[in-house]
């Protein structure tokens, strides 16, 4: 993908595409918040009465080519920066792979949504590395000292089509509390399917679920996108949901999300990795036992429930990483 024409890019979704937050950083310092930027596409807003807030961390741009979550946050934060005194959380804004972005491509030498692990392998010398380093030092600050509510909203746009165009992971190490806290509001951002998550694949909502007891979840909103192009009205429902969480308000839910459980985690293992269906096939497709999910040498995935769904299959991942994953709804 190209890099996006900066002519058809409204101001405020240029600013944040560039990690540029002198205008609205401006606008919370004079209304008397405590701003920073602990590194560079990191922004902070906190409140300095003593009570606690809220806790809101919001990452977009994890992959450079997921261009919708940047336009909406874009427009929302630019909104609630005219009237800031209406801010109800602290909040933490993070531009991820700003250098990707810039690009138009998904990362520079490796997937940055790979790298919140401390064992990184033969990737540890690389551009995204050293951005999760940063990432994790910031995130480590925002929520130390931090109330009992905690979020993490990491918002990205998927690859393929998908049966449920609006879903979500959420890990599954997440305390009841906060995890029922987190489904409410992803009723409110109308997604569809929720998949419980038990195991880390070093995801940046992952890391701040388990080291820092947020309430955290990859949401993925529609499909990949050219900044400046997006269809904004498929982000309605979910950016008033956001809108609202930072106001310390709440919209009505459309409906509870269909919940699925992780059956298999699907690992290449060899560049001998081949999927058993098609790229194009989307996520969510359903496969029937005893049907072959894919081959790797010797190794073969099938199903074994009477019927489990396809999430995330990806067979161009680098050897040792998760190539997708199978699920069967709960709910």
């Amino acid at each position: 993908m190209s890099a996006p024409s900066t002519s058809v890019v409204p101001e405020a979704v240029r600013a944040l595409a560039e990690a540029d937050f002198g205008t609205v950083a401006q606008r919370f310092t004079e209304a008397g918040f405590v701003v920073s930027m602990p590194a560079h596409g990191i922004l902070t807003v906190k409140g300095v009465q003593p009570a606690p807030r809220p806790a809101v961390l919001l990452s977009v741009g994890v992959h450079g080519d997921e261009t919708g979550p940047i336009e909406m946050v874009a427009h929302v934060i630019e909104a609630l920066s005219r009237t800031p005194q209406e801010l109800k959380v602290d909040l933490m804004l993070c531009v991820g792979n700003v250098e990707a972005i810039a690009a138009g491509k998904r990362f520079i030498d490796a997937d940055l949504n790979r790298m919140f692990k401390p064992d990184r392998g033969l990737l540890s010398g690389t551009a995204e590395a050293a951005r999760a380093d940063a990432m994790i030092a910031a995130t480590d600050a925002f929520f130390a000292g931090a109330g009992p509510v905690r979020w993490h909203l990491d918002l990205h746009t998927a690859i393929r089509a998908s049966h449920y165009p609006m879903f979500a992971i959420v890990p599954d190490l997440i305390a009841d509390e906060g995890k029922a806290m987190l489904i409410d509001w992803l009723g409110q951002a109308a997604i569809g399917a929720i998949v419980m998550n038990p195991k880390s694949a070093g995801t940046y909502s992952y890391y701040s679920a388990e080291h820092h007891r947020a309430a955290g979840s990859t949401v993925e909103l529609g499909r990949v996108g050219t900044l400046g192009r997006n269809n904004m009205d498929q982000f309605a429902e979910s950016s008033a949901a956001l809108d609202a969480l930072l106001r310390g308000s709440q919209v009505a839910a459309k409906s509870e999300p269909h919940v699925f459980k992780v059956a298999q985690e699907i690992v290449k293992l060899s560049d001998g990795f081949q999927m058993g269906f098609s790229r194009e096939t989307p996520n969510f497709a359903a496969l029937k036992r005893g049907e072959v999910i894919a081959t790797d040498g010797e190794t073969v995935y099938s199903v074994f429930h009477e019927e489990e769904m396809v999430v995330f299959p990806n067979p161009d991942v680098r050897v040792g990483l998760r190539a997708g994953l199978m699920v069967v709804r709960v709910n």
